[in-house]
């Protein structure tokens, strides 16, 4: 637990957020660090990881599912 040296604004919202968070006898900066510690939904962290043959896969199932829908829709205007 470090020594508090800025300070920050935050909305009522996030307050409230982290005293739901907070355990008995954390600072704000402790569930703060706790929180960031424990974060790993980073959006960006598993983007670009799928290999070559993985990412091809999925292209082609998507390109066969467009063209499926594409068939029913010319279908159902032929009838």
């Amino acid at each position: 637990m470090g020594t508090a040296n800025k300070q920050i604004r935050i909305s009522e919202t996030v307050k409230r957020e982290i005293e739901r968070r907070r355990r008995e006898g954390e600072s704000y900066n402790d569930v703060l660090e706790r929180v960031f510690e424990d974060d790993d939904r980073d959006l960006l962290a598993g983007f670009g990881r799928w290999d070559d043959d993985h990412a091809e896969r999925v292209r082609r199932k998507r390109e066969a599912t467009k063209q499926k829908s594409k068939d029913r829709m010319a279908d159902l205007g032929e009838e």
